[in-house]
């Protein structure tokens, strides 16, 4: 529903992103958002972006939230300036929440398929094809069941790989911060 709401959106005659620019006197001539292949790809990151943009921060807040006001005013006693204490305390603190928000990212960005499949099917000329479609269209319209499969296991074993990452980051930022450097 979603990837047809932002087809629309971006429909080059009848989309309210070219009415919008039209009556502002931006543009002319209406842009066919999804039939140039940079264009395409911007509007599918933008659609994305706006599809996961409150996961994100639903994250961060709660990770801002877990922070101690103690922290700051202690900090603030000191003498520390307000971009002294974003990066001495916020940074570091809510450095576990980043990182598992840019995992999570990480992983729905390969995983992304129906935005992608309604508004452009991996088009045009293959710009906006991800990993996902690639796949999808090996095994369903090629039929090439076994390179399909050892795509989905590459692909799951780079999210392992991810993982493994992010936890070792996450293991480190807790030992730096118990001071355990």
């Amino acid at each position: 529903l979603m990837g047809v709401a932002w087809a629309w959106i971006f429909n080059d005659q009848y989309g309210v992103i070219n009415d919008i620019l039209i009556r502002l006197g931006l543009i002319k001539n209406s842009i066919s958002w999804l039939g140039d292949p940079t264009l395409a790809m911007m509007a599918v990151i933008a659609a994305d972006v706006w599809k996961t943009t409150p996961f994100v921060s639903l994250l961060l807040l709660a990770g801002l939230q877990s922070i101690s006001g103690d922290l700051y005013e202690a900090h603030a006693i000191d003498g520390a300036s307000s971009w002294q204490s974003f990066r001495q305390i916020t940074l570091p603190l809510l450095m576990p929440q980043i990182v598992i928000a840019v995992l999570f990212r990480f992983a729905q960005a390969f995983g992304i398929f129906d935005l992608i499949q309604v508004m452009t099917g991996g088009g045009p000329a293959g710009a906006t094809e991800t990993v996902s479609i690639y796949i999808y269209s090996t095994v369903m319209r090629y039929l090439d069941f076994g390179y399909g499969a050892a795509l989905v296991v590459c692909t799951f074993l780079l999210l392992v790989a991810a993982v493994a990452i992010a936890a070792y980051l996450l293991s480190r930022s807790r030992t730096n911060a118990a001071g355990g450097n």
